[in-house]
């Protein structure tokens, strides 16, 4: 059974913007490895990832939400999940995934890195792969290590896994299957 890479990111990157691209590869490499796509299904980085997915021959699954009810899923999305609420929505995106690649994001993709990330720290769901791709989220992971290493809680900065490189976020995913 092909595994399900859920992916978090903005929903405001253009097609030309940096971001898109990185999110595009991304969504390319994951379906070229076999994984299923999984991500909020609208625009931005979700569209750009489901896109590259989607262009390599691989399966995309977006959740949408219907009080959304101006916004379509991206064209790049081949299974939609509707859900009612925002929080639903979010729990279903967790648990859809079987890893978590995380992008650059506002304060809905801060809600969706802590959510999943707190959910494993106190044991409320399987430990599975969170990764951080590129240096957006670095300070973020860096100020929580070491400001709860001074309490004794720097052990939960263990489940996430900051990389720099599309190859780097391959190689953890594929290692944590092995």
């Amino acid at each position: 059974m092909k595994k399900t890479v859920t992916v978090f990111g903005s929903s405001r990157p253009d097609p030309d913007h940096e971001e898109y691209l990185l999110a595009m590869s991304l969504g390319r490499a994951l379906a070229e490895s076999g994984f299923v796509l999984c991500n909020g299904g609208y625009d931005g980085i979700m569209e750009a990832s489901a896109r590259g997915a989607s262009e390599a021959g691989g399966h995309t699954v977006g959740i949408t939400m219907n009080s959304f009810a101006s916004r379509s899923p991206n064209r790049w999305i081949a299974e939609v999940e509707e859900r009612s609420s925002l929080i639903e929505r979010m729990m279903r995106l967790i648990e859809k995934g079987d890893a978590y690649v995380v992008l650059k994001g506002g304060t809905g993709t801060l809600l969706e890195l802590a959510a999943v990330w707190e959910l494993m720290n106190k044991a409320q769901m399987k430990v599975k792969p969170i990764i951080v791709l590129g240096t957006f989220w670095n300070g973020v992971v860096a100020t929580l290590k070491d400001e709860l290493s001074a309490e004794g809680l720097e052990g939960c900065t263990k489940y996430v896994s900051p990389v720099g490189t599309i190859a780097e976020c391959l190689q953890l995913l594929q290692s944590y299957w092995r």
